[in-house]
C-alpha cells in the first residue's frame, strides 16, 4: 500500500514540526521514517509514539495501514499527501558548522584539526580576514560568500578550543553568541528599548557612551587594534578622539580632490620614502604610536585634573 501521508521533517532541528505534522503523527496510524528524519523519530520515540526505521520510500509502502512518513524537507515521496513542515529559522545551518567542527575535533576526527591552539590558529584569523576584505572590495560575491566563510570557520574553530579549555578560561560557541546577542541588544537601546528615534550620528554617540559604560575605558586608545594596518589604527583613534573631544592632529591640506587621487597621492609618498630607503608603514606607524600616547595622557588628566596641578 502506498505511504498516505507524508510528513516533511527538519534534519537539523529534530521534533520541529507544524501543528498539522503534529497532528498527523498523533493519529494513531502506523509512523515510519527515513533515515533523514531520524532525529524527528526520536523525538517522538520519546514521547511515547512508536516510530519504525525504514531505509526507502518502497519500504514504507511495503507496511501494513495507512503509513504516515517522516521524511526530510525535499524528498519525494510518489501519491503521498504531504504535510510541510514547520519552516527552518535564518541560520539553522550554522548548526551544521557547529557539528562538524565538533567531529573534526573529536577522538577520531582529524589529527591536525585536534593539535591546533588559539596561538597556532591566529594567523589564519588574519589571513582570512584580509581575504574576505580583498573580496569586499572587489565587489565578487561568489567570493565574499566563500570567504566569510572561512571568517566564520575560524570564529567557530576558536570556540571549540575554548571548550576544552580549564574552568577558568572556558567558552564555547553559545556562549560566543550569546554575549553578542546582548551586546547588540544592549547598544541599540533605539531599536531595542525605549531611547526613541535617533540619526546616524546620534547612534554612533551612543554607541561610545555605552561602549565607555561598559568597559570602563579612561582613554579612547583602548580597544582599538595595535595590530592593524597603521592607516587604519591612526584613523580609528582620530574619529575616537574626536567624539571624545580630544585633541586630533592638524590636518594636512590636500590638493586632490578625489580618494582616487588622494590614493595615487599616498603611493607617490610610498615610493619617494622606497627611494631613501623608510619603510612608510613603520614611520606612519610610530607617528600614530606617538599620538596614542599622547591621547592617554590628555584623558587621564581629563579624568584626573589633579595629576597635572604643578
Amino acid at each position: 500500500m502506498p505511504v498516505a501521508l507524508a510528513v516533511t521533517v527538519s534534519p537539523h532541528l529534530p521534533g520541529l514540526l507544524s501543528p498539522a505534522g503534529w497532528r498527523a503523527v498523533s493519529s494513531g496510524r502506523p509512523l515510519a521514517a527515513l533515515p533523514g528524519a531520524a532525529g524527528t523519530a526520536e523525538v517522538l520515540r520519546a514521547d511515547g509514539l512508536a516510530v519504525l526505521d525504514v531505509p526507502a520510500v518502497d519500504a514504507a509502502g511495503a507496511l501494513d495501514g495507512d503509513v504516515v512518513l517522516l521524511v526530510p524537507v525535499g524528498e519525494p515521496v510518489p501519491g503521498a499527501e504531504v504535510v510541510v513542515a514547520a519552516p527552518e529559522p535564518a541560520g539553522v545551518r550554522l548548526l551544521d558548522v557547529v557539528a562538524v567542527m565538533d567531529r573534526l575535533r573529536s577522538p577520531g576526527g582529524c589529527p591536525w584539526d585536534a593539535e591546533q591552539t588559539h596561538a597556532s590558529l591566529r594567523g589564519y584569523l588574519l589571513e582570512e580576514a584580509h581575504e574576505a576584505y580583498d573580496a569586499i572590495v572587489d565587489d565578487d560575491p561568489a567570493a565574499m560568500r566563500e570567504e566569510l566563510g572561512d571568517v566564520l570557520l575560524q570564529v567557530v574553530f576558536h570556540a571549540r578550543v575554548a571548550a576544552e579549555a580549564g574552568e577558568e578560561r572556558r567558552f564555547d560557541v553559545d556562549d560566543v553568541a550569546g554575549d553578542l546577542v546582548d551586546k547588540l541588544v544592549r547598544r541599540h537601546p533605539h531599536v531595542f528599548g525605549d531611547a526613541g528615534p535617533r540619526d546616524v550620528a546620534q547612534v554612533e554617540a551612543g554607541w561610545d557612551e555605552i561602549k565607555k559604560a561598559e568597559k570602563q575605558r579612561r582613554s579612547p586608545t583602548e580597544g582599538v587594534s595595535r595590530s592593524q594596518p597603521a592607516a587604519s589604527w591612526g584613523a580609528a583613534l582620530v574619529r575616537r578622539a574626536g567624539r571624545a573631544g580630544l585633541a586630533t592632529p592638524a590636518p594636512a591640506e590636500l590638493t586632490v580632490d578625489s580618494p582616487e587621487a588622494l590614493g595615487e597621492r599616498l603611493l607617490a609618498v610610498v615610493a619617494a620614502a622606497e627611494a631613501r630607503g623608510w619603510d612608510a608603514e613603520d614611520a606612519l606607524r610610530e607617528a600614530v604610536r606617538r599620538y596614542a600616547g599622547e591621547l592617554d595622557a590628555e584623558a587621564e588628566e581629563r579624568a584626573d585634573p589633579a595629576r597635572s596641578a604643578p
